[in-house]
């Protein structure tokens, strides 16, 4: 079958592992389905899989791609839960948890093989496409929002780096929430979209908010650090899900957070009860993920260039036949 994968990895130019070519198939396996795949999204861990980040040599050729909607075997319409281990579903008891592409084959195929307890149905008011964008970085902001911010209506959130994944999903998921939601970009067109979709304001990267804020969704890390601390009241929370300008900042900012008692909240991912909330409240609400292009499987690379660019609004999503 067709499919992208990952046929080396390199720290610092990690598109050169990526190639498209025919690989195997799923085989049959108990308490395993294979599916179909209509739309799998890309995600910045399928950069770091090629940086070799959670992927060590031994594991390769690896498939990438950790979120997919497709057709499972009966021929049920279906989303993919991507973190596998989690329960034991499938797998070894004693088997830590992974992220699909760590330890197993991943999405960007015409088909893959999850355990039978990682399939959800799919909403019949989601597109394959729309319901591909969800398990990984709209279910990390759901989570990161609802779960882990402690946030409730007519709250403030500053959400760091508009346009990524993760960032997007926190402001459409806000606003649908009653949340009072900022955003920060270094680009004026990304700055202008993120008030489209329901950002109060945008502003520059540290730039000083009218109001100190009740929750910050970081995701960008060391770039952005001091200001996510610094734009939080005095018990404000911040949530960090990711360090895509790096995780070492060069200052902590040690003393405001305990001086003014702020909450530094690690996340990942989310549970599939939670990706279960979170394709009924799409469903429900008319919430839709922001998708920035589709692009054929063949056109993989296009894709991950994009995504490694930082050029994009949105999603990314790999479309099959």
């Amino acid at each position: 079958m067709f499919a992208a994968y990952a046929a080396r990895t390199d720290r610092d130019q990690p598109l050169t592992g990526l190639e498209l070519g025919e690989r195997p198939a799923p085989e049959p396996r108990p308490g395993w389905t294979t599916v179909t795949v209509k739309a799998a999204s890309l995600n910045h861990h399928d950069l770091w899989s090629l940086r070799g980040v959670g992927l060590p040599p031994e594991r390769l050729p690896m498939i990438l791609g950790c979120d997919a909607a497709g057709i499972d075997e009966d021929g049920n319409e279906v989303v993919l839960h991507s973190v596998i281990g989690q329960s034991g579903h499938g797998v070894g008891p004693d088997e830590p948890r992974s992220i699909l592409t760590e330890r197993y084959q991943g999405t960007f195929a015409e088909q893959v093989a999850v355990p039978t307890w990682n399939v959800l149905p799919k909403p019949r008011e989601l597109s394959f496409a729309e319901a591909a964008c969800l398990p990984t970085a709209w279910l990390t902001a759901y989570r990161m929002l609802f779960t882990n911010a402690g946030v409730r209506p007519g709250d403030s959130v500053l959400v760091q780096g508009a346009g990524g994944g993760v960032a997007t999903a926190a402001l459409v998921l806000g606003k649908a929430a009653g949340l009072r939601m900022y955003a920060t970009s270094r680009d004026e067109a990304k700055r202008k979209r993120a008030v489209e979709l329901g950002a109060e304001d945008a502003y520059e990267p540290g730039a000083r908010l009218p109001r100190r804020v009740d929750a910050v969704i970081e995701t960008v890390g060391a770039a952005t650090w001091s200001h996510s601390v610094k734009s939080l009241r005095p018990g404000g929370t911040l949530v960090i899900s990711g360090a895509t300008s790096g995780d070492r900042p060069s200052h902590a900012e040690l003393t405001r957070i305990f001086f003014l008692e702020l909450k530094v909240v690690g996340s990942t991912m989310g549970s599939k009860d939670e990706l279960e909330d979170l394709l009924s409240f799409c469903a429900a609400t008319g919430v839709r993920p922001v998708i920035d292009r589709e692009l054929p499987l063949d056109r993989a690379r296009e894709g991950f260039e994009r995504l490694a660019s930082g050029d994009l609004f949105g999603k990314i999503v790999l479309t099959g036949p």
